[in-house]
């Protein structure tokens, strides 16, 4: 296991994919990264040198990742909810924001299903 920016990278993995471990990192920017570092993405981590991996973890740090992303991204949604927009109450609510369907639906957001108490199933 290769570290970058404080970040565990799979060895046997291709760079480019690799650096999408990081958070804050797709595949568009993991390219870029390699293009811009003048380094083979298609080269295997376990095989690249100490030198490669900090000339990539230089490149790597010029974009805002991991933490402070983490941060930035929890400020803003914070701000929603104070502010009482309604992407803020949907953030509270635990609801979708984008106009999705949440009749049916909307597990992934909403988690596991609740019974609602009191309530009897109708019976046939």
């Amino acid at each position: 296991m290769s570290r970058i920016v404080g970040v565990d990278i799979p060895s046997g993995k291709k760079l480019f994919i690799a650096l999408t471990y990081i958070y804050g990192i797709g595949l568009y920017r993991a390219r870029e990264i390699c293009k811009a570092a003048g380094i083979d993405g298609e080269m295997r981590v376990s095989s690249m040198t100490e030198d490669q991996l900090a000339k990539i973890g230089k490149y790597v740090s010029e974009y805002e990742v991991e933490g402070m992303l983490k941060a930035r991204v929890g400020t803003s949604i914070k701000r929603l909810i104070e502010i009482n927009c309604y992407r803020g109450l949907r953030h509270l609510r635990k609801l979708p924001l984008r106009g999705q369907r949440t009749r049916t639906n909307a597990r992934t957001k909403k988690g596991k299903r609740v019974p609602i108490a009191g309530k009897k199933m109708a019976t046939k």
